[in-house]
C-alpha cells in the first residue's frame, strides 16, 4: 500500500469503525511520516499501525544504473520525458525511519522485506508498539519468530503489491494462502494475520477457519474515496478480470503484483537484466508520475491482488461493517464455529 494510498484519512476510518487502519510509511520521509501519525491522530483516538520495509541502501555501479536508463529510454520518450537523471536518493534511510518510529510509538509496527534484529525488536516493544514480521514461507515466520515477534503476517501468493519474500528463491516462495495459513500455524505459536486476495466476509471466514486469528486486507480498501491512489487505478481495479493481475519486476526490481498493461508487457523479455529494488523503483519513479499527470494507465504500476474484480467502492467505514456483516453471516453458516464480530482486524 505504500506510494500515497494510505491517507490519513483512511487509516483514521477505518480504526473507527472498529478495524485496525495502517499507514505504509516504506516511502515517506522520517518527517513526513511523523506528520502523517500527528494528522491520524488528530482524526481518531483508536490504535492504528505503522508498516515500513526493511531494507539497506543500495550501492549500484555506474554501469548498472547506465543499462537500467537506457532499457527505460522507450518508456520515457513515449511520456515525452528527456534523459534520464541518477536520482538524488535510492531510498529513504530505513535506519531513521524507525528511529522515528519508535519515537512515535504507534499501537502496532509491521515490517515486510526483511527481518529486524531483536534487539530493535525489543526496542519497538518496550516504546508500547506490537511488531508484526511479514512472512511468505514457514522459515520466513521461524526468523520473525526468533527474532521475537508478536504476529506473523503470512502473504500468500494472491496479494497485490510487492512480495515480501527475503529468504530463498521468489518462485518457490510463492505459496498461495490457503496452502500457507495452516503450515504457518502448524510451524510458530504466535497469532497469525492472513494476507493476499481477501476481499470479502466470506475470505475473512476462510482464513479464520484455517487458522488465522485475523486477516489484513490492502486491494479491497484501495477503490474507498478515502485512498489516494489515482482514479484511474481505481478504475483499471474495477474494470480487472480474475486473470488480469500478474507479478512483475518491470516497475521496482522486486517482484510486484499489479493489472497488467503496456509497459510491463514491454519489459517482460527484459526483466532478469533489470536492477534489484529500490534502484529500479528509484529510475521508474519521474517515469510514473508523468504517467499518473498525463493519465497513462499504461505506464503506471496498478498494483492489486488476485481478487481486484470483488473491489468495492464503498467508504471505509461502510466497507468495515459490510466486511464484518459478511464475516458474521459466513461464520453462521458453518455449523460449530462461533461468532467473531469483534474479535477480527
Amino acid at each position: 500500500m505504500a506510494g500515497g494510498a494510505t491517507t490519513p484519512e483512511l487509516v483514521a476510518a477505518v480504526s473507527n469503525a472498529g478495524g485496525l487502519g495502517f499507514l505504509a510509511g516504506a516511502m515517506l520521509a522520517p518527517a513526513v511520516i511523523a506528520e502523517n501519525v500527528a494528522r491520524i491522530r488528530e482524526l481518531t483516538d483508536k490504535p492504528f499501525g505503522v508498516n515500513l520495509f526493511v531494507l539497506e541502501t543500495p550501492r549500484p555501479g555506474e554501469a548498472e544504473v547506465t543499462a537500467a536508463q537506457a532499457r527505460l529510454a522507450p518508456a520515457r520518450e513515449a511520456l515525452g520525458l528527456g534523459p534520464a537523471s541518477t536520482p538524488a536518493r535510492w531510498c529513504e534511510d530505513t535506519e531513521a525511519q524507525i528511529e522515528t518510529l519508535i519515537e512515535l510509538a504507534p499501537a502496532v509496527v509491521s515490517f515486510t522485506f526483511g527481518v529486524l534484529d531483536a534487539d530493535t525488536v525489543s526496542r519497538f516493544r518496550q516504546a508500547g508498539s506490537h511488531v508484526i514480521g511479514t512472512a511468505t514461507t514457514v522459515e520466513e515466520a521461524r526468523v520473525w519468530t526468533a527474532a521475537g515477534a508478536d504476529a506473523i503476517c503470512v502473504q500468500g501468493s494472491e496479494a497485490g503489491a510487492h512480495r515480501g519474500t527475503f529468504l530463498g528463491d521468489f518462485e518457490q516462495s510463492s505459496i498461495g494462502l490457503m496452502a500457507l495459513i495452516p503450515q504457518v500455524r502448524r510451524a510458530v505459536e504466535l497469532p497469525v494475520i492472513a494476507a493476499g486476495g481477501i476481499m470479502d466476509g466470506r475470505g475473512i471466514a476462510a482464513a479464520l477457519v484455517l487458522g488465522a486469528q485475523a486477516a489484513q486486507l490492502g486491494t479491497a480498501f484501495l477503490c474507498c474515496p478515502e485512498s489516494g491512489i489515482h482514479a484511474g487505478w481505481k478504475q483499471a481495479i474495477r474494470q480487472a478480470r480474475d486473470d488480469g493481475t500478474r507479478m512483475t519486476r518491470a516497475f521496482s526490481g522486486k517482484y510486484a503484483r499489479g493489472i497488467v498493461n503496456s509497459f510491463m508487457e514491454e519489459m517482460r523479455p527484459l526483466e532478469q537484466e533489470i536492477p534489484d529494488y529500490p534502484v529500479q523503483n528509484a529510475l521508474t519513479g519521474d517515469m510514473r508520475r508523468a504517467a499518473a499527470q498525463q493519465n497513462r494507465m499504461d505506464y503506471m504500476s496498478l498494483w492489486a491482488g488476485q481478487g481486484a474484480p470483488m473491489a468495492r467502492a464503498l467508504p471505509a467505514a461502510e466497507l468495515v461493517a459490510t466486511l464484518a456483516d459478511e464475516l458474521e453471516a459466513a461464520v453462521r453458516s458453518l455449523p460449530g464455529i462461533q461468532s467473531t464480530r469483534g474479535e477480527t482486524t
